[in-house]
């Protein structure tokens, strides 16, 4: 949406008043088309980014889609991965250089992974880590159980992941070469559609649907059981809108836990669902150990998950979180006004 004026004048807006500005990961889309193209595209969102923050600091933490940006300072790093780096543009890579000379020369621009601490109790992360503890069997999911069976080795199990090392060594080779098949130009489809979305969209439509439709609905509980049995799993053969919420907000539970966050809330996105939202299960936002979850939601219209057209759906566009000085951290939707017209452009 960020490409749209009226989205953009939201955002900046909502500006008014903040100290520091987080982009929680996925800033760029680099899976779909190359680099070059992609900094073409966000050219005049970043311009304008860096004006209206009138020299306030800028922390980028990059995701799944966007982790180019960190890639050389992370093959070139020494010691451990902790819950938080700082570092300086120019590190990152080239590619992160490139971002932040379009903010404009006196923008104050600084990349933290795998995430940041916005206060003492409260730490901010993309979120992508989840994606190894998933049980919903996405495309992503398959490719990241494949790469911890070469990754890890030996006589670990290949999600037996306890540190950020453990999990950049299953992920980060799933995400250069999607980084790699995206420098060919094939462009694919958006973050918002593509062929996971549109296989969740057939299984949705059940034995409603055509005939293969209905042959896919048949096959696809018998494949989750023979991937399960690979050692893939654990998988599940549910696909509702509410599975996918209970799954990301376990997985999520289950990286926290893994790595000991010390935090009292940990914001995180990725899963392009906001939250906690009015008819949530508040217990399913808290990790065993008490922590509370928090999801920014996206700045992406996926028709997909938005087929209502209704403004107070999670998967709304146009979310962020605000974090105040001795208050929790409060989720603002800033699009809700829009209709799916507006948003869409048609």
């Amino acid at each position: 949406m960020l490409r749209r004026g009226a989205a953009t004048e939201a955002l900046f807006a909502a500006l008014a008043g903040v100290d520091r500005l987080v982009l929680l990961g996925d800033a760029l889309e680099l899976r779909n088309q190359p680099m070059a193209e992609v900094l073409e595209a966000s050219a005049a969102f970043f311009g304008a980014l860096g004006e209206a923050l009138e020299g306030r600091p800028l922390v980028i933490v990059p995701g799944n889609h966007d982790h180019a940006l960190v890639e050389r300072w992370l093959a070139r790093r020494g010691g451990a991965l902790l819950l938080e780096q700082r570092i300086a543009p120019k590190k990152a890579s080239d590619l992160a250089a490139a971002l932040t000379a379009q903010l404009g020369g006196g923008a104050n621009v600084e990349f933290a992974y795998p995430g940041v601490w916005l206060a003492e109790n409260v730490y901010a992360t993309h979120g992508h880590f989840l994606d190894v503890h998933l049980t919903v069997p996405t495309f992503e999911r398959l490719a990241i159980a494949t790469s911890g069976r070469i990754a890890l080795g030996g006589p670990r199990r290949w999600n037996d992941v306890h540190s950020v090392d453990d999990y950049e060594a299953l992920l980060s080779p799933v995400y250069a070469w999607a980084l790699t098949a995206a420098q060919t130009g094939r462009t694919g489809q958006g973050p918002g559609g593509g062929a996971a979305v549109n296989v969740w969209r057939t299984l949705r439509a059940g034995r409603a649907g055509g005939f293969r439709t209905r042959a896919l609905a048949t096959a696809f509980p018998l494949a989750v059981s023979a991937l399960n049995a690979a050692g893939f799993g654990p998988l599940n053969r549910e696909v509702s809108g509410e599975e996918l919420r209970r799954a990301g907000l376990r997985a999520m539970s289950e990286v926290v836990e893994r790595l000991q966050i010390p935090a009292r809330h940990v914001v995180f996105g990725h899963t392009h669902r906001a939250g906690m939202l009015d008819g949530d299960l508040a217990a399913e936002w808290l990790t065993p150990n008490a922590v509370q979850l928090h999801n920014t939601g996206s700045w992406v219209y996926s028709s997909a998950f938005l087929a209502s057209g209704d403004p107070k759906s999670s998967y709304w566009p146009g979310s962020a979180v605000l974090l105040e000085d001795g208050t929790p951290p409060r989720l603002l939707r800033l699009l809700t006004d829009r209709s799916s017209a507006d948003l869409r452009g048609g």
